[in-house]
């Protein structure tokens, strides 16, 4: 089953994300567009994820639950998770090991939680921002111990990756997958990355407006279409057909 997939999307959660990013305008934008699955991954939160996978299965799309960690590495990395309880206590855990900042809204954007019908629940306080203290080797640990699976998010970049923080993927993460931002110079990365040759080279949007949404790009040749089968396949426990950057 060939899958369009955008595993890196904002939710009007994150400070960044736009307002318009609600779980039901996000999601149906993403079936408009034509893809099938795709990923909600607020920064160090899930709160949306819920809201996004019920207005997935009315729109007749898969809804992976899912996070963008701020590591203490201060890069990100896109965690997924197989059910937003799985996601919601992850979350937790990243929210007790944050530096209790307050967000401020005027400056940082608002962070908004929505029910499955965009109706606001709260705002949400803690600023997202923030790096929390669990470096990426910790983090995929506890991710895969709640079922999930995760990457680095956009390596290419000069910010917020662990190319750039690091100069190299680390292994002790066990990372089988990296994210490429979708006009990185891949041949260039590859060059100068080879052992990047080795890993699973994903393409997402990372959008937090629904204007920033693109056309698919990438797909992924899954048994089916569910978060379970996704996860299956990115934690490498069958080998599964993906389109390559580039």
């Amino acid at each position: 089953m060939k899958l369009f997939y955008d595993l890196h999307l904002h939710s009007c959660l994150s400070p960044c994300g736009s307002d318009d990013m609600t779980p039901n305008n996000l999601v149906n934008m993403a079936a408009l567009l034509g893809f099938q699955l795709i990923a909600v991954t607020d920064h160090n939160a899930c709160a949306n994820t819920e809201a996004a996978v019920r207005a997935g299965r009315a729109a007749g799309i898969t809804v992976v639950p899912g996070m963008e960690l701020c590591t203490s590495e201060e890069a990100h990395i896109v965690c997924l998770f197989p059910t937003p309880a799985a996601a919601l206590a992850f979350e937790q855990e990243v929210a007790r090991r944050s530096p209790p900042v307050r967000n401020r809204p005027e400056i940082f954007g608002r962070q908004l939680v929505l029910d499955a019908d965009d109706a606001l629940l709260r705002e949400e306080d803690r600023y997202l921002l923030a790096a929390a203290d669990l470096g990426a080797a910790e983090a995929a640990e506890r991710v895969r111990a709640l079922g999930g699976a995760c990457f680095p998010a956009h390596i290419d970049r000069e910010g917020y990756s662990l190319l750039s923080s690091l100069g190299a993927i680390p292994p002790e993460p066990g990372y089988r997958a990296v994210e490429i931002s979708p006009r990185g110079d891949f041949p260039s990365l590859l060059r100068d990355h080879p052992e990047l040759q080795h890993l699973l080279l994903l393409q997402n949007s990372d959008s937090h407006d629904l204007a920033q949404m693109p056309d698919p790009q990438a797909w992924v040749d899954l048994p089916e279409n569910s978060a379970a089968c996704l996860l299956d396949a990115l934690n490498g426990r069958f080998a599964a057909r993906w389109s390559r950057p580039g």
